[in-house]
């Protein structure tokens, strides 16, 4: 997949054997990837993540998203987390990624997709409604530390 707005961009889907890859792009992530994490998380059925890459195969943003299901609503799609490289904001690539996570939903049947976002986060608020996004008012997240 190219992206039309992104300049020298590929975004690629990975799969159970792209655990190397992931880890090599540990440091979009919060915390370093283990290959045992991209393993579990790549072989996990519904769970989705799209790299993008520069021209040279450097990982430069990714998004991953997973599949939810309910009895009485069916499937929906979670965007799970965002990220694009310093050097690579405002070109594009967010919302790049988020557009290719919710055609990865549309094919799999998913009703819809949804995320949250700290309020004041104005760099993903503008890219969730730049891709078609309706922002609920009112909403609160509510986090449970289970560790």
């Amino acid at each position: 997949m190219d992206a039309d707005n992104a300049p020298n961009i590929t975004l690629r889907r990975l799969g159970p054997h792209d655990a190397g890859r992931l880890t090599a792009a540990s440091d979009l992530f919060d915390a370093p990837i283990t290959e045992a994490g991209a393993r579990e998380f790549l072989t996990r059925p519904g769970h989705h993540l799209l790299l993008a890459e520069d021209s040279d195969g450097r990982a430069v943003g990714f998004v991953s998203g997973v599949e939810t299901a309910h009895p009485d609503k069916g499937t929906e799609m979670f965007l799970y987390e965002l990220a694009v490289a310093e050097g690579w904001r405002r070109r594009g690539v967010a919302s790049h990624l988020v557009n290719a996570l919710a055609e990865i939903a549309r094919e799999g049947g998913c009703y819809g997709m949804w995320t949250a976002a700290e309020q004041g986060n104005e760099a993903a608020l503008a890219t969730y409604r730049s891709t078609g996004a309706r922002l609920e008012p009112g909403t609160t997240l509510v986090v449970y530390d289970l560790a």
